[in-house]
């Protein structure tokens, strides 16, 4: 017998930490990455995943990598 063993990806983040230590709201970080506050808000949450370019504005607009904003964890 056979068990297959199925690894979920998930992607997780530093949002809410970078724009602690940068003292802006969700509402300053929304305005300068270009989306809404609901965004930042699920992305902060991870309950939504950014699409690849905003995923590089939200780095390049905290001077620092994608994978220091964003850490692929894995779970089974």
């Amino acid at each position: 017998m056979y068990v297959t063993l199925y690894i979920m990806h998930m992607l997780t983040n530093r949002i809410r930490v970078l724009r602690a230590e940068h003292d802006l709201t969700q509402q300053q970080l929304a305005q300068a990455i270009g989306v809404i506050r609901q965004t930042v808000i699920a992305m902060e949450q991870n309950k939504y995943q950014p699409s690849i370019v905003l995923a590089l504005k939200v780095a390049a607009f905290f001077k620092v990598s994608v994978e220091d904003v964003f850490q692929l964890s894995e779970s089974v």
